[in-house]
């Protein structure tokens, strides 16, 4: 078996981008570019990795964590510079190198994979990913002698008339023998209008050592897509989506509108799903069997069972039962955990709670920091005091326990079991197991009052 290394080449300031952001860390559905390409790269199950970092070198190490070793280049100089750097960690290593733009985020895994694997079945010291494409216009043409290997790398604005007519393209990613690579980049010059040492002039460099040089073809053009401004990102979005959502739909899931419908990477959704127009399911959110989400939802990092509807709603870092009915205008928030058969209906907030099995919190409610048993109606308008200013207060209410209307539950404060609590109360104290609690101001009525101050508005 062949040892294996990456190096991700990550240093670029990213101009076009017009951003405080790096480069590289533009999401797409969610992920940062650069770590798309490590998580397909992953895939490869590589030996080393190392990215090249430049501006923002902090930021991306913060994002990466260890998933790769990082070397800064100071200056950036080229390609070549670039990898370079790497030298230090790979020089002496026998096997081969892939070389990959960390602003290429739609490469996938099985294109990784056929790049090596014809590179070491070809027995060459270099290996292209080319395409073809039908407008090659200011791309690099990839030219082949007559035993169909690659003779040299010419740049649109440096080629013939037919060489022009060439329509494959060299997309930027390489395998190298990785003894071979660091040899040659010790023999590329910045001698150039832009004084940098570019990593294309390695082939030539190994062409005129007679050492073969190859290329392998992706049929998938949109697949090499480099981003190097917003117009770009936008189309790696839409590429990104439709191939996730297309994943989604082939394993059993109904996406009534997958132009409109945005799902992470890394979210899990199970068979018979359906996922209604305006949805973003992000993060690492699990969506169970039968469940349906939307229209106009979003989920992040949840889960939520089996059956459930979550409809023109929020909810985020929570869990949610099976067969649950949140929305409309639902908003869970973290550290919310919904039993299975509950409710949450319209306008109803939820923040670090706990909801047991068969309760309903139905409208127009705000229950953060509690703990709600089973069995539990929550009447309209409820609300749980949990802050006084500076700390935040539990309030437990236990199972089969009724709330009435525009109560308010001022934390820490317990409502027994198989409790009452009449609508309009203000609740300071605990309410003992099998109880009523009424904490209103008592009714007057003051009959006949009402023409009084008519007659006197109008005088």
């Amino acid at each position: 078996m062949v040892n294996r290394y990456a190096i991700i080449l990550a240093a670029g300031q990213g101009t076009r981008m017009k951003s405080k952001l790096y480069k590289v860390l533009h999401p797409v559905l969610g992920r940062p570019m650069l770590q798309h390409v490590i998580g397909q790269l992953n895939a490869v199950q590589l030996d080393e990795m190392v990215t090249i970092v430049g501006h923002g070198a902090e930021e991306v190490s913060d994002h990466i964590g260890d998933q790769s070793k990082f070397v800064i280049q100071e200056e950036q100089l080229g390609t070549g510079h670039a990898v370079l750097q790497a030298e230090e960690l790979l020089k002496d290593k026998e096997g081969t190198t892939i070389v990959v733009c960390g602003d290429t985020p739609l490469i996938t895994s099985t294109t990784y994979r056929a790049l090596f694997d014809h590179h070491e079945r070809e027995g060459a010291k270099a290996t292209i990913l080319t395409t073809k494409v039908l407008n090659p216009t200011g791309y690099g043409r990839v030219i082949r002698n007559e035993n169909n290997e690659v003779e040299r790398i010419v740049e649109h604005k440096d080629a013939d008339d037919q060489e022009l007519l060439v329509d494959e393209i060299n997309t930027g990613t390489y395998c190298f023998d990785n003894k071979a690579l660091f040899q040659a980049l010790q023999k590329v010059s910045n001698d150039n209008v832009q004084g940098e040492y570019y990593l294309p002039d390695v082939i030539e460099i190994l062409r005129s050592q007679d050492e073969k040089v190859s290329a392998s073809i992706t049929p998938d053009f949109e697949e090499t897509l480099g981003v190097n401004d917003r117009v770009a990102l936008a189309k790696a979005e839409a590429t990104m989506k439709k191939r996730i959502n297309e994943k989604h739909m082939r394993n059993g899931v109904t996406i009534l509108d997958p132009d409109n419908t945005y799902i992470s990477p890394d979210v899990t959704i199970e068979q018979d799903v359906l996922i209604h127009p305006g949805s973003l399911i992000k993060g690492k959110s699990i969506i169970r069997t039968d469940a349906e989400i939307g229209p106009h939802s979003e989920i992040i990092d949840c889960s939520v069972g089996e059956a459930s509807i979550v409809k023109q709603s929020v909810a985020k870092d929570s869990k949610i039962g099976s067969r649950v009915q949140i929305g409309p205008y639902a908003h869970i928030r973290p550290e919310a955990s919904i039993g299975d058969d509950t409710k949450i209906g319209n306008f109803v907030e939820v923040k670090k709670t706990v909801i047991g099995d068969k309760s309903k919190v139905s409208h127009l409610s705000y229950i953060g920091d509690a703990e709600v048993g089973s069995n539990v109606n929550i009447g309209c308008g409820t609300i749980t005091v949990n802050y006084d200013g500076k700390n935040k207060y539990l309030t437990t209410i236990e199972d089969d326990s009724f709330i009435g209307c525009n109560s308010n539950l001022i934390a820490p404060v317990t409502v027994g079991k198989g409790s009452y609590v009449a609508a309009g109360s203000t609740i300071t104290k605990d309410v003992p197991e099998d109880s009523l609690s009424v904490a209103r101001a008592r009714q007057t009525n003051k009959e006949g009052y009402a023409s009084r101050i008519k007659n006197r508005n109008k005088n």
